[in-house]
């Protein structure tokens, strides 16, 4: 039987270990590793790409809706502050002394030997300053109050009774205005109408006597 010698065994078995060298599989197996984590960061780059877009355009839309809420709010605030003017000017309007209103019920309330000789309308206006509000040191906020103006009118009537005794038409006359439905109505209603001014007894040039006196109409006041 013939004996074979295989001269190459050695350099073949060399081979064999290097093809089985475990520092080579590491080396192959790290590679397949990295080349994996470079595939998934790319993937998860482009995620994050992605989402950050659609983040902007999220905050695109909320910076938008956001400019739109304050000029809706600035929208409300102006439309409160035209119909707070509109209600305070319909109330001056409502509320206001008419001049013509008063000298027609003056002429509605003559009375025979009452003579009128001078009407005069006072109109008086205290402001009040706005107050902010405050909070004090237990954290109690008082709240705020707006600037208001306080009115105050009072019509003074000057007449002259010249009736045989005069003076009797004084009280007489008091009583024809308090009745008056105008005066009624816009006066207030205690101490209305009072005795200011009551002169003395002067005789005309005909030698007819008469006597000067002043009433006073007090409106109530009116705070806008």
């Amino acid at each position: 039987m013939p004996i074979r010698l295989n001269l190459l065994a050695e350099t073949q078995a060399a081979e064999e270990m290097r093809r089985r060298d475990p520092v080579k599989r590491g080396i192959w197996m790290g590679s397949l590793l990295i080349v994996a984590m470079l595939v998934w960061s790319s993937s998860v780059y482009l995620e994050t790409l992605v989402a950050k877009r659609g983040l902007g355009q999220i905050e695109n839309q909320l910076a938008k809706g956001t400019n739109d809420y304050r000029l809706v709010l600035e929208s409300l605030r102006k439309t409160g502050d035209v119909k707070k003017k509109l209600t305070a000017l319909h109330h001056l309007a409502s509320s206001r002394l008419l001049q013509g209103s008063l000298l027609n019920a003056l002429q509605q309330v003559a009375l025979e030997d009452v003579q009128l000789m001078r009407v005069k309308v006072e109109q008086v206006y205290v402001p009040t300053e706005e107050v902010k509000p405050k909070t004090n040191s237990q954290g109690r906020v008082t709240p705020s109050q707006p600037a208001t103006v306080k009115e105050t009118i009072v019509v003074s009537i000057d007449a002259r009774d010249s009736s045989p005794i005069p003076g009797d038409q004084i009280n007489k006359f008091r009583e024809v205005i308090s009745t008056n439905s105008y005066f009624q109505a816009a006066l207030s209603k205690t101490n209305a109408v009072r005795l200011a001014y009551r002169g003395a007894v002067t005789t005309q040039t005909d030698n007819r006597p008469f006597l000067l006196f002043t009433l006073e109409c007090r409106y109530p006041d009116n705070t806008r």
